[in-house]
């Protein structure tokens, strides 16, 4: 079983930098799901959206993970391992 290596980059974020996309929020763009930062709570789009803002966050930061901001959803994303995280 392949494990993360990236846990470690986790930070305490008390919320979310944003209720949506920062950078679609800021262009009118729109989005299909979001993700956030768990290094920094930056808020992104997933990369089924048009602008693929949380990928490109990783891109520029190499803020290894987000996690998915859906209600109800408990999962993350590890960038350079790609790798699925079940959180629970």
């Amino acid at each position: 079983m392949t494990t993360c290596s990236h846990l470690g980059k986790i930070t305490t974020v008390t919320a979310p930098a944003s209720d949506g996309c920062l950078e679609c929020l800021k262009s009118g763009a729109g989005w299909v799901h979001l993700r956030r930062c768990l290094t920094c709570g930056h808020v992104g789009c997933c990369d089924s959206s048009p602008n693929r803002h949380a990928s490109r966050h990783y891109d520029t930061t190499g803020h290894p993970i987000a996690v998915s901001q859906q209600p109800g959803e408990y999962w993350g994303w590890c960038f350079p391992d790609q790798l699925f995280l079940e959180f629970g």
